[in-house]
């Protein structure tokens, strides 16, 4: 038997809201559990007893963001779905999300806290990142089966390579638009091998 009143689901959205929007006005610096319990209207308690820092929360926050704006495919579409049916699929919501000031603006964000707050980088990375690596690698593992990546290929190196390209493309100061992203990403994704 459970303790305590269920989590409210709209309370935790709206504390999510809250704290994607605040990190993404002000940073990490900038944004407090106190001002995100203002905006989401709800104690600080209530913040408190869902996340255990601030770190916790804003990496939570992002990853909502980015997960709404770039599908990602289960394990077990991977393990059934051919990689290039999958990467096809998502290929024009990924696209337009790359594209997007918004999820431009989260990632600048993210990537620069990471040397003055370590602590929301490393909980981003391993909560968020790292499962995102391995179903990269799948996808590229399953490519390999199939014979478009080099049987003797590191596909750590080739995930770092997509990672690398597409957050290096996305933060240029004059970045691609939805259609230029998609082309160069088909590019990028026939190069590696998850395209034909």
């Amino acid at each position: 038997m459970s303790r305590g009143r269920p989590r409210d689901p709209e309370a935790d959205r709206a504390i999510l809201d809250a704290a994607g929007e605040i990190f993404l006005e002000r940073g990490v610096e900038g944004t407090s559990i106190e001002q995100v319990a203002k905006r989401a209207g709800v104690g600080k308690l209530t913040v408190y007893r869902r996340w255990p820092s601030k770190e916790d929360l804003i990496a939570q926050a992002v990853e909502t963001l980015v997960t709404e704006e770039i599908p990602w495919p289960s394990p077990e579409q991977i393990a059934s779905r051919s990689p290039y049916e999958l990467v096809e699929q998502g290929l024009d919501a990924t696209a337009r999300a790359a594209a997007s000031p918004r999820l431009r603006a989260l990632v600048a964000r993210v990537f620069g806290s990471s040397v003055s707050h370590p602590a929301l980088m490393e909980i981003y990375w391993r909560g968020y990142i790292l499962p995102r690596r391995e179903l990269t690698r799948a996808l590229l593992a399953r490519a390999q089966e199939e014979g478009s990546v080099a049987p003797d290929a590191d596909l750590d190196a080739l995930t770092d390579m997509l990672a690398g390209a597409t957050t290096y493309r996305m933060l240029r100061p004059d970045p691609p638009d939805a259609d230029a992203m998609r082309a160069y990403l088909r590019s990028l994704y026939v190069q590696v091998g998850l395209l034909r």
